[in-house]
């Protein structure tokens, strides 16, 4: 940690699930910082002294199912009205009325549908990495099992069966996270070409086309240890429920299909990243799916693990946009 590293403060409060998990620094306007696969509170390490720094209480969760948060088992557990849910029990045991919500990957995802199922609580929503998309469409296992084709399979529909990505992962945890983040780095991603790490060839594993003996520059061997010591306790699949709950979330949003979130947003995504390339059309709908979109950024050469790949360029951001926000 940088400056304010004294004044982290570690709590657990109640939630559906059992507990949530969190880390707090700072004071005045709530920010709630929601984290994606496979990472923890540990993600915002970088964001929670810069967000107290610049006025603000920053609120970094253990979403369900990681961390020192309840691990419940059902995968119903882990559908996305419960998280949502989650956060916001964690807002009001802080004493707060309303929050501004972040998230990063599945965490951009949480913290969008916080905003559209829960709007008196969360006035404004930052995405990072993962645009948003309306609830609705096709059934998502549908989508994803048809991704890979014949001879690959896409890693979403690889994660659906319970205890198969555990039996990869879980005999080298450390070894497994530090492959799945330099693939998905800018500095140590396969080159344009190679077999691409987000699909597994039949009868492979997903770490067969992870890059290796590098980690990449923002991921210090003491940073994959933290990261890697949560893993190797809690074991993977509360992590992974979130991917299998997918289709439960579809019909329970059904009634929101086509939703626009229209609190105040902010969107930042990297130029090497697949969620921004990929979801390029949802990006351009913006205009219609975000029309409080105040601010959209895409950070040239950077991966997925956006605010740590650039925790200056995002702390930046987010300081320049809550300042607008919450003004």
């Amino acid at each position: 940690m940088t400056q304010h590293s004294t004044q982290i403060t570690h709590r657990s409060v109640t939630s559906p699930a059992g507990r949530i998990h969190l880390v707090e620094q700072g004071s005045g306007p709530l920010v709630l910082l929601v984290h994606g696969f496979p990472e923890s509170w540990y993600s915002w390490r970088h964001q929670l002294p810069a967000l107290a720094a610049a006025g603000y209480r920053a609120v970094a969760v253990d979403v369900r199912g990681y961390g020192r948060s309840s691990r419940p088992a059902p995968v119903d557990a882990y559908r996305m009205l419960d998280l949502v849910e989650d956060n916001v029990r964690v807002v009001r045991a802080l004493g707060e009325e309303s929050a501004v919500v972040v998230g990063h990957d599945w965490g951009a995802t949480i913290a969008a549908h916080s905003a559209l199922l829960r709007p008196e609580v969360f006035r404004a929503v930052g995405l990072l990495s993962v645009p948003y998309t309306p609830p609705g469409g096709p059934r998502p296992s549908d989508v994803f099992t048809r991704l890979g084709g014949g001879a690959e399979e896409f890693y979403v529909a690889y994660f659906q069966e319970p205890g198969r990505a555990e039996a990869e992962v879980e005999p080298d945890v450390r070894g497994w996270l530090a492959g799945f983040y330099a693939a998905l780095s800018a500095d140590t991603m396969p080159a344009p070409g190679a077999p691409d790490p987000h699909f597994v060839a039949r009868g492979g594993t997903l770490r067969d086309r992870f890059p290796q003996g590098r980690l990449p520059g923002w991921l210090s061997e003491d940073d994959l240890d933290v990261y890697a010591g949560e893993f190797e306790r809690t074991g993977l699949t509360g992590a992974l429920n979130r991917y299998r709950a997918m289709d439960r979330d579809w019909e329970d949003l059904a009634a929101h299909a086509g939703a626009p979130l229209t609190q105040p947003s902010l969107f930042v995504g990297g130029s090497q990243d697949a969620s921004t390339t990929w979801l390029a059309d949802a990006i351009e709908a913006y205009p219609v799916t975000l029309p409080g979109l105040v601010a959209s950024h895409v950070l040239d050469g950077c991966g997925h693990w956006i605010q740590q790949e650039r925790p200056e360029d995002v702390n930046r951001i987010l300081v320049d946009w809550l300042a607008a926000v919450t003004a």
